[in-house]
This record gives structure tokens, C-alpha cells and sequence, in this order.
């Protein structure tokens, strides 16, 4: 003849059981130092390139746009030296390296980076939205 444990007396047996362990339970492992983060502005860092690089310049005037604009062509890994002028205080916005630029009205702008996964990525006017050009990285 079997018996029964009401519902209630199982499952208080079996979390009793489990609470108490068998003490052969392994140790806990170290923690993990936290992994270092740069901050989104912090420039990119020097990176072997595949080419002699591409030179990028733009003018931002009286809201209108010049010089190298449109999708440029890049080969992924190619050191690209970027010079913005703005007649307006702004930054420009490289997407796809989180790279920030701070323009003064009348003082060019210049930095060097290498894109390093293909895709299209807008380079703007972060402030106002407005697209400079699109580098195209394959």
C-alpha cells in the first residue's frame, strides 16, 4: 500500500533538501574586473590600412553643402583623413567609429580614421541632422 504526502509536505521536503546542499559545492570563481569602456568621443586609434588613404574635405556654408560629397568609395581598413569648414559652431558626426568633431565657424576641422566594417555610414552635422556625405567601406 502506497502513501501519500499532501502537496504541501513534498514540495517543503524537496526545497528543504535543495536549501541544504550536499556542501561539495564548488567555489565561486573570482569576480571579473569590469571591462574598459572608452567614452563615445575619444578618438579611434591608429589602424594598419590596406591603401594610401582617402583625403575628404567639405564645406558647410550659408546651409549649403561643397566639395567631396555624395557616397565615397573606401576599402575597409582605409585610413581616411576627414577636414570639415563651417561658417557655424557644430559637430560632425562620424557614424559606425562614434567619432565627434567640434567645429568653430571659419576653422577647419581635420582628424584620421579608418573605417573597419563594411557598410554605408553617414558622416553629419550632428546637431542639425544634416547629411555631409556617406562613406561606402567594402
Amino acid at each position: 500500500m502506497r502513501t501519500h504526502l499532501p502537496v504541501g509536505t513534498a514540495l517543503g521536503a524537496l526545497l528543504l533538501l535543495t536549501a541544504c546542499g550536499t556542501g561539495t559545492e564548488p567555489a565561486a570563481a573570482p569576480p571579473m574586473p569590469p571591462a574598459s569602456i572608452a567614452p563615445s568621443s575619444a578618438a579611434p586609434t591608429a589602424t594598419p590600412t590596406t591603401s594610401a588613404g582617402t583625403t575628404i574635405d567639405i564645406t558647410y556654408a550659408g546651409g549649403e553643402i561643397s566639395g567631396d560629397t555624395g557616397r565615397i568609395d573606401l576599402d575597409t581598413g582605409e585610413q581616411v583623413t576627414l577636414t570639415v569648414t563651417s561658417d557655424v559652431a557644430e559637430q560632425v558626426h562620424v557614424h559606425g567609429v562614434d567619432l565627434y568633431i567640434d567645429l568653430e565657424p571659419g576653422t577647419p576641422a581635420t582628424t584620421t580614421f579608418a573605417q573597419q566594417a563594411p557598410g554605408v555610414y553617414e558622416v553629419e552635422l550632428h546637431d542639425a541632422g544634416t547629411v555631409l556625405t556617406r562613406l561606402q567601406v567594402s
